[in-house]
């Protein structure tokens, strides 16, 4: 009988312990007395409820305690909803505080849709706070006058809160400051002029509105270094001669080929009609035999003709002899 009543002490214990156990996890009730200590009212069926609808109460609750000590007046309802929805729920009123104490007009619809948009809100009411500023790359141009000139701005900014959502960014920004840059430099009629005077750039692109459709306010665009660069005029104008010296040595190259080419075809014509006289030639002594066979010719002409060939053949022998020795005379007396 004693052993039966204590094991069902033991069992009813231990259930009542899993049953507790089970709850506590179930039901965050420290969490719900954190929050009736800090005034602010959250029924303990609205935190189940939040557990059933896989919501962090945590996740809900510190910040909703966040906002009403900040005197904020915000339900669960807002921020479970953007919780849902994927948001940042503590960054957003984490913004929401900020904006408060910095007396900047922010709702949490304002707030939230910036949040949902990929913004860090808290980060943009700190710039509408401290403005930020942006330093570019350096950018370099050419004066009319040829001369590349480097420069490198420093353009502070503000957040626009109204423009955070669908506003470009701060490569825009970047991109049409150094636009600017590029243009008011290639305007500039000498490089001296803007070494002389950086704050035209500054002046010139400031003018220019280049915040519009940005989620920024530019505040003031600073030339923080001006540099002077290579002579691009004087290297444009000496690669256009070396160019101008490569069309010319092609051209002259190109000439060259057609006199070769031409002296090659009078070798050949040459050698052409050489092959014709010798043709011509080899035709005289059939010429010669027609000649005598159809008495055209008689054999004491044939004769004649071949004295007068020997003639010549021997005057030529004897002057190449005259001449041969004539050199020779040359030579020795040298």
């Amino acid at each position: 009988m004693f052993n039966g009543s204590l094991i069902f002490f033991i069992f009813i214990v231990v259930l009542i312990v899993i049953v507790l156990s089970v709850f506590f996890t179930f039901v965050p009730v420290m969490l719900w007395i954190s929050a009736l200590a800090s005034g602010v009212h959250v029924s303990i069926i609205t935190l189940i409820a939040m557990r059933l609808r896989r919501v962090i109460p945590s996740r809900i609750v510190n910040p909703l305690i966040k906002a009403r000590k900040a005197g904020l007046q915000l339900d669960t309802n807002q921020l479970e909803s953007h919780y849902l929805a994927g948001g940042n729920v503590d960054r957003v009123v984490d913004a929401l505080v900020a904006a408060q104490r910095a007396d900047i007009p922010l709702g949490f619809e304002r707030a939230a849709a910036i949040d949902l948009a990929g913004r860090d809100v808290l980060e943009a009411v700190q710039m509408s706070v401290n403005p930020k500023v942006i330093e570019t790359p350096v950018i370099a141009a050419m004066a009319k006058d040829g001369i590349e000139v480097r420069a490198k701005a420093k353009v502070t900014v503000r957040a626009n809160i109204d423009r955070l959502v669908g506003g470009a960014g701060e490569e825009t920004i970047i991109a049409r400051v150094g636009e600017g840059i590029v243009t008011t430099i290639g305007s500039s009629a000498s490089h001296k002029d803007v070494l002389e005077n950086p704050d035209l750039i500054s002046q010139t692109v400031l003018s220019k509105g280049l915040d519009a459709g940005t989620a920024f306010e530019i505040l003031s665009i600073d030339i923080a270094d001006v540099d002077v660069g290579k002579n691009i005029g004087a290297q444009l104008q000496t690669d256009q001669a070396e160019a101008d010296k490569r069309i010319a040595q092609a051209k002259a190259e190109e000439r060259r080929a057609m006199a070769v080419a031409t002296e090659q075809e009078m070798k050949a014509r040459v050698q052409e009609m050489h092959a014709k006289v010798v043709e011509a030639e080899a035709e005289v002594p059939l010429a010669m035999a027609e000649a005598l066979r159809s008495g055209k010719l008689g054999v004491m002409d044939y004769y004649n003709l071949q004295n007068i060939q020997a003639d010549t053949k021997m005057r030529d022998s004897f002057g190449q002899n005259a001449e041969g020795k004539q050199k020779s005379i040359g030579d020795d007396k040298k």
